[in-house]
C-alpha cells in the first residue's frame, strides 16, 4: 500500500512524526508537502498534491492522509475531487467505521486536537480496516462518484 501525506504549517510535526512511525512499519510513505515548515503556506494546495497523488496511483490501494489545525480544511479541500472519500477522524472507532462503511481512501486529521500516540493508533486502524463492501455501501460510494 503507497501512502501519500501532506500537512500545511500547522500538521508540519506530525505529518513528520508519521512519516518516521509509518516508515517503521514497513509502508511506503511519499511526503507530498510542505516540505519545510513555511507559516505562510495554505492546505489547499497539499490537499491537491496528495488527492491527485492517490487518484493517479498505479496501487489499487493507494491512500492519503492530510493534517492541520483541525483538519476541517483538508477534508473540505480534498473532497473535492471525483473519486476521493476523504474522512475527518478524532478517535479509533471513527477510524474503523470510515473505512469499513465509506472506504475512506484519505484520512484527515485534527493536529491541535490529538496527541500524537493517539494519532499513531487512529492511522494503524484507518490503514487495517478493510471496507466492507456491502452492497448498499459501495450502491452509496457510487452515488457520490455521481455527484456534479
Amino acid at each position: 500500500m503507497k501512502i501519500f501525506i501532506g500537512s500545511d504549517h500547522n500538521g508540519f510535526q506530525v505529518k513528520h512524526s508519521l512519516i518516521e512511525y509509518l516508515g517503521r512499519a514497513g509502508y511506503e510513505v511519499e511526503d507530498k508537502g510542505d516540505l519545510k515548515l513555511n507559516s505562510e503556506d495554505d492546505f489547499p494546495e497539499f490537499a491537491t498534491h496528495v488527492a491527485m497523488a492517490v487518484l493517479g496511483s498505479n496501487d489499487a490501494d493507494a491512500r492519503g492522509i492530510l493534517v492541520c489545525g483541525s483538519g476541517q480544511g483538508m477534508c473540505m479541500a480534498a473532497n473535492r475531487f471525483k473519486g476521493i472519500r476523504a474522512s475527518l477522524v478524532w478517535d479509533r472507532q471513527e477510524a474503523r467505521l470510515t473505512r469499513n462503511d465509506n472506504d475512506s481512501n484519505v484520512l484527515c486529521l485534527p493536529a491541535k486536537a490529538i496527541d500524537v500516540n493517539d494519532i499513531n493508533i487512529i492511522v494503524e486502524t484507518w490503514l487495517n480496516t478493510p471496507f466492507a463492501a456491502a452492497p448498499r455501501y459501495i450502491r452509496r460510494n457510487k452515488q457520490l462518484d455521481e455527484l456534479l
